[in-house]
């Protein structure tokens, strides 16, 4: 499933997968049909009591029927596999004509064929087969005119060392090193609600760099400790998604009042209360902005990207400590889990902001 966007091309190798996926299309997508699998049999199977590829069904759309099973078969057909592992390639056969469309490498897709199949080395070669002949089926095939080829350009990196990171794992590493930058404790208390609690799972994880996590008995609680730690000198760091973000409220307002530092990380989903958890949406900006009692103004900070996850709570940190206020930061289910090439700075990048505490008595 394609996180929030509505696919552009669907293959459908038999009527079970056009009847299930059809209505994610989005109008004007394409539609890559396997003909050979549009038997009454399966179309009885799928719930359809004809063939849906006459009937109008699929006018919204372009599409390009094909029989990939009887051209996956002809493929093959000298490498000795039964008729049943033969057809079982046609999901390579697909994939090389869709490689071919959108401009992308073989190579990658033949290692992984060939390590995936160490042990049967002929399912190996008929599957790299396959996927050359569906490539060079698009190569030479005059296609009809709603059939196009899209290229993904290659992406320009700034050199450097990369590795790939997710977003709570960048999320993670972004509050731990903006607190080594301030010269303050991280203290991490936090109740478990999807899609946040991932961020708990890597903090966790963390004991030996010297965070402190605590899992509360909820969210009033999970705050409320943070607030203590920010009072005793630490940085205190709670997270949740929009119910809970709800619930903490009145004690972030607490920190507003009482000037404290505190980051607030709010995984965002679909909502409202405790509906859709694990759906993505950036939903909660006006409950980040304006969610609170009275006068209790806050920093509203959103990542935008997996990677951003790394550098946004860093600046959260320096506000929060520098400013001596609670700092929202916003991301969602998809940063959470999304993953993307992430170049590694160097120490001498991150410019150390240390938090002077006051030592002397206040004179009265």
């Amino acid at each position: 499933m394609t996180e929030g966007d509505e696919p552009n091309v669907l293959v459908a190798l038999n009527p079970a997968a056009l009847k299930v996926n059809l209505p994610d299309l989005k109008p004007g997508a394409m539609v890559i049909v396997n003909t050979g699998a549009f038997s009454e049999r399966d179309l009885r199977k799928a719930g359809y009591e004809a063939n849906r590829l006459d009937d109008g069904m699929l006018a919204p759309f372009r599409v390009l029927p094909l029989n990939i099973s009887k051209m996956t078969l002809a493929a093959v057909a000298d490498l000795g596999l039964s008729e049943k592992e033969a057809v079982r390639c046609k999901s390579l056969w697909t994939l090389g004509l869709v490689l071919w469309m959108y401009g992308r490498r073989r190579a990658e897709t033949v290692k992984w064929l060939k390590q995936k199949f160490a042990a049967r080395p002929e399912l190996a070669k008929a599957n790299v087969v396959a996927l050359n002949a569906g490539h060079a089926y698009g190569e030479t095939a005059e296609l009809t005119s709603g059939v196009s080829t899209y290229t993904v350009g290659r992406a320009h990196l700034e050199p450097g060392l990369y590795r790939t990171i997710v977003g709570a794992e960048a999320m993670a590493l972004g509050l731990l090193e903006g607190t080594k930058l301030a010269g303050l404790e991280l203290f991490f208390g936090s109740y478990p609600i999807t899609p946040s609690s991932p961020l708990l799972h890597r903090f966790a994880n963390l004991k030996r760099l010297g965070v402190v996590t605590f899992q509360a008995e909820g969210e009033v609680s999970a705050v409320c400790s943070e607030i203590g730690a920010s009072y005793a000198g630490a940085l205190g760091v709670t997270l949740s998604s929009g119910p809970g973000i709800a619930l903490k409220t009145e004690a972030i307002g607490l920190a507003v009042a009482a000037e404290l530092p505190l980051v607030i990380v709010n995984a965002q989903r679909g909502g409202p209360s405790t509906g859709l958890p694990t759906k993505t949406e950036q939903s909660d900006l006006c409950q980040a902005v304006f969610g609170r009692n009275a006068d209790s103004p806050l920093v509203v900070l959103a990542a935008h990207s997996p990677s951003d996850c790394f550098e946004t709570p860093i600046e959260a940190v320096r506000l929060a400590a520098g400013f001596m206020t609670p700092v929202m930061l916003l991301t969602d289910g998809y940063l959470a889990s999304a993953a993307e090439p992430w170049r590694i700075p160097g120490i001498d990048q991150l410019v150390p902001f240390p938090v002077n505490f006051r030592t002397d008595p206040e004179e009265f």
